[in-house]
């Protein structure tokens, strides 16, 4: 079992399995040494488990959970893609982040906070990114936020 995959499990997260892209994408691609993977949304068994917008349906906090549901969701694709091995990660390059905000809300930042603070919390010092945390006035089916990622690999 690789170090990520004791992380996950001293975390209490078991990944879930991976659910077919609704339209026309591939979850994960790879170019060379490094893995793309598509917007993922708070989703728990092929179901949105929010919806709404943050600054008024949900708070920072709840948020962040959301965030971190993605992210979870971003792993799963990840370890299908690797064909199982999470080991072969070397570091997470990047994350991207939509928040689907009221006009007002300023703390998008804070949101994605969420998803990045799993990245290192399972990968250590491999875990550190570059990233992008972008407000906007709508996601697809409401949800209120989408993350993606790019994953260097050996």
């Amino acid at each position: 079992m690789s170090s990520a995959e004791d992380n996950l499990a001293k975390l209490g997260i078991v990944l879930p399995n991976v659910v077919a892209p609704s339209a026309n994408y591939v979850p994960a691609r790879r170019v060379g040494n490094q893995i793309y993977i598509s917007g993922q949304v708070p989703s728990e068994g092929g179901k949105d488990k929010y919806t709404g917008k943050v600054g008024s349906t949900y708070s920072v906090e709840e948020a962040q959970v959301a965030a971190r549901l993605c992210a979870i969701n971003i792993l799963s694709q990840l370890k299908h893609a690797l064909g199982g091995d999470l080991g072969k990660v070397v570091g997470v390059v990047r994350l991207g982040g939509f928040v689907n905000a009221e006009p007002e809300f300023g703390d998008h930042p804070k949101v994605l906070n969420g998803a990045s603070d799993l990245m290192v919390s399972v990968f250590g010092e491999a875990g550190k990114h570059a990233r992008a945390a972008v407000g906007c006035y709508s996601l697809p089916r409401n949800v209120p936020v989408e993350v993606d990622a790019i994953f260097e690999v050996a």
